[in-house]
Parts: structure tokens; C-alpha cells; sequence
């Protein structure tokens, strides 16, 4: 069972280019249309700005380091002097009340040892300031770093260039100019729409398991794609009563091309032991649809079938014919039941009066022939 249709290939990513840094360009290693792998270099920019930056980030990274240790041995130095003069005060503390000095000699010392004890504290705030400034300067330089890996630009995925849209010697400046693009297409995707009326069958049959999907481009070389149903739209388009489905193809002679428009056939199930006869063969009278059947004495009997799927130039008979069974495929209007044939399976076209047959056979077979009506 088969529903055919008319699709476009998609790519399956497509990426633009850019640089994240501005800089002339100053090397492609590609030529446009050529097939790129990831992690492949594309492009360099101009390094000097970026290489000189990141000195300057180290070189002041290293300086705050140094600062770093003087403000640490500024503390340790204050913090050994904070407790001499702790210890002092509190000496001159007791001979104050012992009276061998006067209270001012004691208030003095302790007045100099809680300056000492306020520079202590004020050098742990440049200690941390320091610290702070070491770790902002190592930010800069990875900063710097990064910026000087963005001159080296390299393919995000594997695909097919496109055209270079900035040419060596050029300017590029960060996040806008677009060098090129590279469209992925190993996969790729082939986009069709189908009637509304099928989405309930479709989604039945998705989920008994994966639909097969055909695709053969409008070329030349003819050539069949197999794939896999993999997207149903949320929504139908209420415009043409249609909704959107997406397959993937693994594309491995990348015959499939992004923008190309294909014949798409979508295999919703397999009918098992199916009788089929060329379409021409069913003709539609009074009382339905009927084909004329060859019996055993070479007369012909009209009989009425019931049509099912259409495949391609055949039809499914669901009721009314047998496998193995001779049916007219030409110059019914000639015949009337009971009419005697001569049947010619040789495939030679006849003359005046005669009626064309094929074979309907199970399993999707057919055969062919030809009658000469009496």
C-alpha cells in the first residue's frame, strides 16, 4: 500500500561560517564545493593582534602574582609586629598598676598596638584585593587564549562547501560576516505533504513500526533511494488539507541533492499474496468496475472486481479474480461475454478485433498476453 507524492531534499544541517573574531583573513584551505570533514581547517585569521593581546594578559598576570606575595609579606610582617606590640601593651598594663609607670606610658603602648592590630586587618584587604586581581588577570588570559584559537576556524560537521563569500585578504569581523556555508548532506532529508485523509493511516502504521520511503530524483540516472519516515507535522495546513512528513536517507552515493525535487513513494504495509493486473484491464460499466476473464475455452466472462491500491501501473484486486487467472488488457469494447479469443502471449501487438491480455498472479506478480476476439 503506497502513497506517492513530489518532495524536496533538505540538508540535514547546514552551517554558516563565521568568525568569532574580527581579522583579516589570511588563508582558505578549500576550494568552494569541495567535501569537508569536522574538525577540517577552513580558514585562518591574522594571529599578531591576538598573540599580542595574550602576552599582555600573561605579562599582567605575572605582575599580580608579585604584587600578590609583597602584600602577603606585608602582612606577615604587620601581624608579627600587631603581636609584639599586643604583648608590650599588656606588660606596660601590669606595671601601670603596679605603679612603676605612669597610666599614660600604659595607654600610649596600647594605643600603638591597636593601630599595628587596624594595619594588620587593612593588609588582609590587599591580600584579598590581590587575590582578586590574580583571578581576573587569568580570566584575561584565557580570554586571550580563546580569542587566539578562534584565528584557526575549522569545519563544525562533515558536508559540502558552498560558495566563499570573503576572499583572502579580506576583513572579517566577529559574529557578522558569513565566510561560507557547509551543508550537511550525508544524511539528508526528503520533505513531502500527502492528504489529510491519509494522516490517521500513517500514524497507524508508524506505529506498528518504521515506513519505508522512496525517493527517486528528477534526473537523468533514475535511480531509487531508500529511507525511513522519521517526522509527522503537529499540525495540517488547513490551506490544502495537507500535512507535512520528513524521511531520512543515508544518501552514501550522495545522488540525493539539497534542493532538489524528487518522486516520492511512501509504503504505508505490504499486502501479503496480493493479486495484481495492469490498470487498463479494470473497466468501470453499470453495475461497477469489471475485467473480462479468459476461461479455459478461450471465451471471455465479464466479472466484477473490487479494486484496492493502486501500484504505480497495477492494481490491487481485493475481490473477484483468482492468481493465475488470464484477464483482457486491450480492445475491451470489442468484446461481450461469451466472445471466443485466441490469446498470443508472445507480447505482439494485434490487429483489428482483437483484445489484449494479462495474467493476474499472487504475491505481486503479473504476466501478459494477447486475445483475438471471434
Amino acid at each position: 500500500m503506497d502513497i506517492a507524492a513530489i518532495g524536496n531534499v533538505e540538508a540535514y544541517t547546514t552551517i554558516s561560517v563565521r568568525s568569532q573574531v574580527t581579522g583579516q583573513v589570511q588563508e582558505a584551505f578549500f576550494h568552494e564545493g569541495d567535501f569537508v570533514k569536522k574538525g577540517d581547517m577552513l580558514f585562518t585569521i591574522d594571529r599578531r593582534p591576538f598573540e599580542a593581546a595574550l602576552a599582555q594578559a600573561e605579562a599582567n598576570d605575572t605582575r599580580d602574582k608579585a604584587l600578590l606575595a609583597q602584600a602577603e609579606a606585608q602582612l606577615a610582617r604587620d601581624a608579627a609586629n600587631a603581636e609584639y606590640q599586643q604583648l608590650t601593651a599588656e606588660r606596660q598594663a601590669q606595671l601601670n598598676q603596679r605603679g612603676i609607670i605612669s597610666k599614660d606610658a600604659a595607654e600610649q603602648s596600647r594605643a600603638a598596638a591597636d593601630a599595628t592590630a587596624a594595619l594588620v586587618n587593612a593588609d588582609k584587604a590587599n591580600v584579598q584585593s590581590a587575590r582578586a586581581q590574580i583571578a581576573a588577570g587569568q580570566s584575561a588570559v584565557e580570554t586571550a587564549r580563546v580569542n587566539l584559537s578562534y584565528t584557526a576556524i575549522k569545519a563544525p560537521v562533515d558536508g559540502r562547501t558552498g560558495n566563499l563569500a570573503v576572499k583572502v585578504g579580506n576583513l572579517a569581523t566577529a559574529n557578522n560576516t558569513e565566510l561560507m556555508t557547509i551543508a550537511q548532506i550525508q544524511p539528508v532529508y526528503v520533505t513531502f505533504t500527502v492528504p489529510a485523509t491519509h494522516l490517521p493511516t500513517v500514524r497507524r502504521h508508524m506505529a506498528d513500526g518504521s515506513l519505508q520511503v522512496t525517493a527517486i530524483p528528477q534526473d537523468a540516472d533514475a535511480k531509487a533511494a531508500v529511507g525511513k519516515l522519521t517526522f509527522v507535522d503537529n499540525a495540517v495546513d488547513m490551506t490544502t488539507d495537507t500535512v507535512k512528513l520528513k524521511a531520512t536517507f543515508d544518501n552514501p552515493d550522495r545522488r540525493l541533492w539539497p534542493g532538489q525535487f524528487s518522486r516520492v513513494t511512501l509504503r504505508l504495509a505490504v499486502i501479503p499474496k496480493a493479486i495484481i493486473v495492469p490498470s487498463q484491464a479494470v473497466q468501470t460499466g453499470q453495475d461497477g468496475q469489471y475485467v473480462f476473464v479468459v476461461k479455459d475455452d478461450q471465451t471471455v466472462e465479464q466479472r466484477t472486481v473490487t479494486p484496492g491500491q493502486r501500484v504505480e501501473d497495477t492494481l490491487v484486486i481485493e475481490k473477484g479474480l483468482k492468481p493465475g487467472e488470464t484477464v483482457v488488457t486491450e480492445g475491451q469494447l470489442r468484446l461481450e461475454p461469451g466472445s471466443r479469443i485466441t490469446t498470443d502471449l508472445s507480447g505482439r501487438t494485434g490487429g483489428p478485433g482483437r483484445g489484449r491480455g494479462g495474467r493476474g498472479q499472487g504475491q505481486g506478480g503479473q504476466g501478459g498476453g494477447q486475445g483475438r476476439g471471434r
